[in-house]
This record gives C-alpha cells, sequence and structure tokens, in this order.
C-alpha cells in the first residue's frame, strides 16, 4: 500500500512528538531498535532528533530467536534487550530513550533500571508513519485523561454492561491505573503513541462475570473483525469458558489453549478509550504489516479487555490478547464514563 520512503512531512510529524517530549537543543537522545524493526520509524526519529539539534544515538539489538509455541504479537513486553547489561546503562544515560523495538518495552523487566535515573520513555508503536502522522498527540486531551485516572483511582467498582450480554464486574480499590496521551515530558515518564487510553491493571481475584465479544467487535492480536460472537465466563480473573461456534470462536480457544499456560487465562488490563481521532475502522485500511493496532485499543468509547500478564496480580506469560468490545456502558462507582459506545461529558 505504501512505499517506504522518507517524507518530509513524517520528519516533520516525528519532530512534533519530540517537541511534546521537551526535547532539547544538545540533549543525548538514545534510539533503541532491533533488527526486525521498522526502518523508516528508525530513520525517522534520527532526521528529527539531528533538525531540533538534538544528539541521538542508537542502541541496535539482534531480534532474539522465537521461543513461543505459537506467533506472538503486540506484547507491549519485548525481549530483545535480554537483560543486556551495557545496554541497560547505555538508555539509562540518555535524557530520553525512543524505543522503537517491535513489540515495545512497556512491560519489559529492564524498563524500571533504564528510567530510575530520570530518562524519559517514549515508546512509539510499530505502526506506518501514515498513522503516526495522523495520530498525533493532542495536548488538549491530557488534561481530560488526568482528570479520568484521577478519579479511577479512587474508585472501588467499574461495571460493564452491554446489549449483547456483556455484564462484568471490576473490583477496582487499590489497582494501579495509568493515562497514556501519547508523550513524556517530565523525568522518568513513559508514554506510548499512539495515545488516549485509561488502563488499570486489577488485583488478584477482582474479576467476575460474562463478557460478550459481537460481530464487528475486534480480536486485536489476531487483527481481524469478528465474523460472530465470542462469550466468555469469567471467574475470580480467569476466563473459565468460551463460547461460540464460528471461527472466530475457534481460533481464540485454539491460541489461548496452545500456550498450555493457565495464566494466559487471566485479565491483564481493562480500561477504555478516549482519543476521537483514533478510527475503529482503520484495520481496514493497511495491510497487516503496516499496522500494529494501536490506535484500536484507543478509539473513543471502547471498553478495552485484555488477558495475559499482570505483574501487579503475580501472574506473568507472554500469552496475550487486546480486546477491544464496542457498543459497552462503563460505570464507575456512580458514574457512567462510556454509555453504549459513546464517551460522556464525565471527562
Amino acid at each position: 500500500m505504501f512505499a517506504d520512503r522518507i517524507e518530509a512531512k513524517w520528519i516533520d510529524t516525528f519532530e512534533k512528538a519530540f517537541e511534546l517530549c521537551k526535547v532539547q537543543k544538545g540533549e543525548e537522545v538514545a534510539i533503541l531498535s532491533e533488527t526486525q524493526s521498522r526502518a523508516l520509524n528508525v530513520n525517522l526519529a534520527e532526521l528529527a532528533l539531528l533538525r531540533m539539534g538534538a544528539r541521538p544515538f542508537h542502541v541496535v539489538v539482534p531480534t532474539p530467536p522465537q521461543e513461543a509455541p505459537v506467533p506472538v504479537r503486540s506484547t507491549g513486553a519485548s525481549n530483545s534487550v535480554q537483560q543486556l547489561g551495557p545496554v541497560v546503562k547505555a538508555l539509562a544515560s540518555s535524557g530520553m530513550v525512543v524505543d522503537l523495538t517491535v513489540d515495545g518495552m512497556l512491560h519489559a523487566p529492564e524498563l524500571p533500571e533504564i528510567i530510575k535515573d530520570g530518562a524519559r520513555f517514549l515508546m512509539i508503536s510499530d505502526e506506518h508513519p501514515d498513522a503516526l502522522e495522523r495520530l498525533l498527540p493532542d495536548p488538549e486531551l491530557t488534561p481530560r485523561i488526568k482528570e479520568a485516572v484521577k478519579f479511577t483511582r479512587s474508585s472501588k467498582i467499574m461495571h460493564v454492561t452491554s446489549k449483547a450480554g456483556t455484564d462484568l464486574k471490576i473490583k477496582m480499590e487499590k489497582s494501579p491505573t495509568v493515562g497514556v496521551w501519547g508523550y513524556c515530558d517530565r523525568p522518568g515518564t513513559v508514554a506510548h503513541w499512539p495515545g488516549g487510553i485509561i488502563v488499570s491493571f486489577p488485583l488478584k481475584d477482582a474479576v467476575n462475570g460474562r463478557l460478550v465479544m459481537d460481530t464487528g467487535d475486534i480480536n486485536l492480536t489476531f487483527k481481524r473483525y469478528l465474523e460472530s460472537p465470542i462469550s466468555m465466563v469469567i471467574e475470580n480473573d480467569f476466563v473459565t469458558d468460551i463460547s461460540g461456534s464460528g471461527t472466530d470462536a475457534n481460533m481464540f480457544r485454539r491460541y489461548m489453549e496452545a500456550w498450555g499456560d493457565k495464566n494466559a487465562y487471566g485479565t491483564s488490563h481493562v480500561g477504555w478509550g478516549m482519543n476521537e481521532r483514533a478510527r475503529y475502522e482503520a484495520l481496514t485500511f493497511y495491510d497487516k504489516n503496516d499496522t500494529n493496532g494501536t490506535e484500536i485499543r484507543a478509539y473513543a468509547g471502547n471498553f478495552l479487555y485484555s488477558t495475559g500478564a499482570n505483574e501487579f496480580a503475580k501472574r506473568f506469560t507472554l500469552g496475550h490478547f487486546d480486546l477491544p468490545i464496542g457498543n459497552c456502558s462503563i460505570k464507575i462507582d456512580d458514574t457512567v464514563v462510556v454509555d453504549e459506545g459513546t464517551l460522556t461529558d464525565a471527562f
């Protein structure tokens, strides 16, 4: 669909994103990539930083062997750095890290060490720059996300319902909640671009009920719009039953079973999208190699339910599904934040 050509407008896009991250003239900025990274984005990052007068340097690591029993996509837990001390030290010594690894290092074990002395960390999702240009972070969205995070952190219960049959209750007390607006402008902060999402990590034994993905909802791990419904029973955080007679339910069950790992069935995180620029229908416009689908996680009004690793509940696994679900109502304590798939004016 696209020619992998450097375009001046995309250098402009990267420069604007880095300006939001407060990159300064003369600042040392690490560009982290791996041998399977999207080379176009690596080059755009370098050129934008040089144009700004920063001092970028590259850290490139080999893409590690595939050891999982099934394909692994979009985990946010890249293992590309492999606990290599010199790599971690180089990244930590910079003012900012631009993460262009394939899966991203948001949940990688090395991240706390990288940012502990103040390095800012921006994960740029493995998207074609056409999508990044359209989804440049919007500073006007930031205060709304911060308000939603503050409110959610003090809440007790999230209740998600839908006409399709979803009826899910999530205990929220003490559950870590973060907001992502797409840029990192303070020392030691982490963000990913595209952004525009609220994400909570429920603690142990916090999630119970039924979750129904209807026709047209998205299995983002498969980059696929559902053609038939999938219904899941969730008991004390774990998917205990998957029902549905179509291809979508069958593939979902098979992928889960292939891990041979109970934690793959566990709840990773929940949340909702707030980005009005992100488009539900975006997957139809990109070849699978040209999109990581991050904007689908953030499109306004979706309920995002994800399975897999949850470090706050002491569960670890590479098995992971991101499941953005439309037409849900999300009530947090007594406040409706999403009404049948539409953002309310709560924030």
